[in-house]
């Protein structure tokens, strides 16, 4: 049994929304919680299969033609199996859902760190013993590796212009024109990229660290040379991805060529050196923002212009003027995005691609439009948010920006805040407040899942992770909810591809695409349950393992006779995206502390109040946002990957020298959110989160420290030296 859906219209949101089990759009704890708390949660590098070896990677230290020069010697060496050197392992880590293949291919480095060999040992000490005496060489490199040194070709040029913004510019009454950069970033995620491949005759069996993976088993097979169908990729535990686990990394196909060579388990796990070296950043970019507007502060034009990077080869540009399309209004309009080719390690997916650094440096010029104008920052917003999309003049399925605005200035206590800069000081700290708004594009995926019901409970399976954003919790409540069982009574099995396709996890669009398709898998359980009872679908009442209709109650265990009864689920986009602008959007209001002395910045308060459609569980909901305001503070203040300007290596590649902001640096953060139960998105009526709660947070903070201080500082992150720059 099966129902498909295609999202085409708001028609497919009618009915009964909910549920008298009351478990969906209600604060539940993670089932799988206690498991990772408790260290029971076997994450990918965990199982030790019989006869194990250890894979480690060795990397280029330069770029151009590799030569190995002591092979012999390091073959010899005390435990090691093999030296694997196939031109069928990959360069650059997969961009997930992107149609080109991964670059292949170990005899020539485009990058610095760029994996070119596999040495693999009986164990990890051994293994990483000999890669590291291994002898590289590198020769021919002479290539780009800054930006300022590279120049964009025009197939790397994507424009869009409407009216004349250069006539406006000149003849307007309020203008800003300035130039934001931010720094090349990366994932970090908790776990490290970790692949342990073993075959069972023809087929692969591989457990890896994975975001999406339909995508990855595809991927994997093209590699290695095999057919998607022989496999079996599996990831039920995920130690956070935040896109860089989107693909296939280096670590996958490695262990899969070894695993086959020696015929024994191959686990390969990355150094978290090899991590910031080897998988996808985020590109750094400069952006030329100028707007336009008349006395009132009515938009009369907006320049955005981006340049970013990416090797050669790699079809994946930083969307850096996704939201800028369609965030506010005004007639002349002028976006222009570049793309030159250096030879750092790949970009591609970081958490909120293109919002998370092109809202965070628009909502700064926005703030610097405001006090250009004398014109209060949140009442600027409120005067130029668009009816329409402004460009394709589609409707909005919802917009909601308003009520963010409003709701959480209110909430923050902004009409007290005094207009101008340089206000407050306490001691030898100056204290300021700034906001900004969050924009986010919205996109359902293809999924499918399968549910199954039976005398023992309710079982959710698909092949979607959960990669810390709750896919077990929501998941299991939307089966509840819709089959009327406890939470106690319902299993979710995830990450595994001998289960239903799902989205995958990736760009805040797992919760709303999986759980469409899990809905679905339970709207034809419904409707057999309700053929047995007699009755309407719409007359059913499913609550706490009993089905109701027309006074009349049985056990739902009852009425499946002791046969289980399957049901699935698949949802596809559909016209809907077509006819629609959809996006989710929301406001963060934040407090800073500056010191006159240090220039440190140190966060007082931060808050978020978003629309995104329904929310399935308020406290995963929460979580989501305060990891993204968290990434917001981070940005501001203490992230960036360095490279050297000589051949482009990455210099601060761990933890040490990354500054992530711990537990010190954040404050309490306070969300909320404002109801936006969009039709367009199907019967679910969710959208994305995680991501939103990244954009413009980071603008937020930095616009609080120009009202704190008055030092507007346009290249992130703000560190003490270039605030106190702008002291002294």
């Amino acid at each position: 049994m099966s129902v498909e859906m295609k999202i085409d219209g708001p028609e497919q949101a009618q009915g009964d929304q909910t549920g008298a089990q009351a478990v969906l759009g209600h604060e539940s704890d993670r089932p799988e919680g206690g498991l990772k708390v408790t260290g029971a949660a076997p994450y990918a590098a965990e199982p030790c299969p019989p006869g194990m070896a250890h894979g480690f990677l060795v990397r280029a230290p330069g770029l151009g033609k590799v030569r190995l020069t002591n092979l012999e010697v390091v073959q010899g060496m005390a435990g090691v199996l093999t030296i694997l050197r196939d031109d069928r392992m990959i360069r650059n880590a997969a961009q997930g859902t992107s149609e080109s293949a991964p670059v292949q291919g170990v005899d020539q480095a485009d990058y610095v760190g760029q994996p070119i060999a596999l040495v693999v040992a009986e164990s990890f000490e051994q293994a990483r013993h000999a890669a590291l005496a291994l002898r590289v060489e590198t020769a021919g490199g002479a290539l780009v590796v800054n930006p300022q040194d590279a120049v964009a070709t025009d197939d790397d040029i994507d424009e869009t212009a409407q009216g004349d913004l250069e006539r406006a510019f000149a003849s307007s009454v309020h203008r800003i024109d300035q130039t934001y950069s931010t720094p090349s970033l990366i994932s970090a995620a908790m776990e490290p990229h970790a692949a342990l491949a073993e075959w069972d005759g023809d087929r692969l069996v591989l457990r890896a660290s994975l975001q999406m993976l339909k995508y990855s088993r595809t991927e994997i097979a093209d590699c290695v040379g095999i057919a998607p169908e022989d496999v079996r990729v599996l990831a039920p535990y995920v130690g956070g991805g935040f896109g860089s686990k989107l693909g296939i990394c280096a670590e996958a196909v490695a262990a899969a060529l070894a695993a086959r060579q020696l015929g024994r388990p191959v686990r390969v796990v990355q150094h978290r050196r090899q991590v910031f070296e080897m998988n996808t950043r985020r590109s750094e970019t400069s952006q030329r923002i100028r707007l336009c507007s008349d006395e009132n502060g009515q938009l009369t034009g907006i320049g955005h212009q981006a340049l970013v990077s990416n090797l050669p080869g790699e079809d994946f540009a930083e969307p850096v003027l996704q939201a800028t399309h369609f965030a506010y209004a005004a007639p002349n309009r002028l976006l222009r995005r570049a793309v030159v080719r250096l030879h750092r390690p790949a970009a591609g997916s970081v958490r909120a691609p293109g919002e998370a650094v092109g809202v965070t440096a628009f909502e700064i010029a926005m703030d610097e439009l405001a006090c250009a104008a004398g014109i209060d920052p949140v009442a600027l917003r409120l005067r130029n948010i668009p009816r329409d999309d402004p460009e394709s003049g589609l409707p909005f399925s919802s917009h909601r920006l308003a009520e963010c605005l409003t709701d959480g200035s209110r909430r923050f206590g902004w009409s007290k805040r005094p207009t101008a800069p340089r206000q407050q000081r306490e001691g030898d700290w100056w204290i300021g407040t700034g906001m900004a708004a969050a924009f986010r594009v919205n996109s359902l995926m293809e999924a499918e899942a399968r549910v199954v019901l039976s005398a023992q409970g309710v079982r959710v399976e698909t092949d979607m992770t959960d990669i810390g954003t709750g896919s077990y919790a929501i998941l299991g409540q939307i089966a509840a909810e819709r089959l009327g069982h406890p939470l106690s009574r319902t299993e979710v099995i995830l990450g595994d591809t001998d289960l239903p396709p799902s989205s995958g996890s990736g760009g805040s669009f797992g919760a709303a695409s999986t759980g469409t398709a899990v809905w679905l898998a339970c709207e034809e359980l419904r409707r057999v349950l309700a053929g047995r009872m007699g009755c309407d679908m719409a007359d059913l009442t499913l609550k706490d393992g009993y089905a109701l209709c027309d006074n009349r109650r049985r056990a739902i265990a009852e009425l499946l006779d002791g046969t289980p009864v399957t049901g699935h689920g698949h949802v596809r986009p559909g016209a809907a995206r077509d006819k629609v602008r959809q996006a989710t959007t929301g406001a963060h209001f934040a407090e800073v502390a500056v010191s006159d002395v240090t220039g440190e910045v140190r966060v007082r308060r931060l808050a978020g109040t978003y629309a995104a459609g329904r929310i399935l569980n308020p406290r995963t909901a929460r979580s989501q946002c305060h990891g993204g305001m968290t990434w917001g503070i981070g940005m501001a203040l203490t992230e960036a990957l360095i490279h050297d300007r000589r051949d482009g290596h990455v210099v601060n590649r761990d933890f040490e020298a990354f500054h992530l902001p711990v537990n010190a640096d954040v404050p309490a953060l306070d969300v909320a959110f404002v109801e936006d139960r969009d039709d367009w998105l199907g019967p679910l009526r969710a959208k994305g989160l995680g991501e939103l709660s990244i954009c413009g947070a980071a603008a937020a903070v930095i616009n609080a420290v120009h009202h704190a201080c008055g030092v507007r500082v346009r290249d992130l992150p703000a560190t003490p030296d270039r605030v106190l720059e702008g002291l002294v």
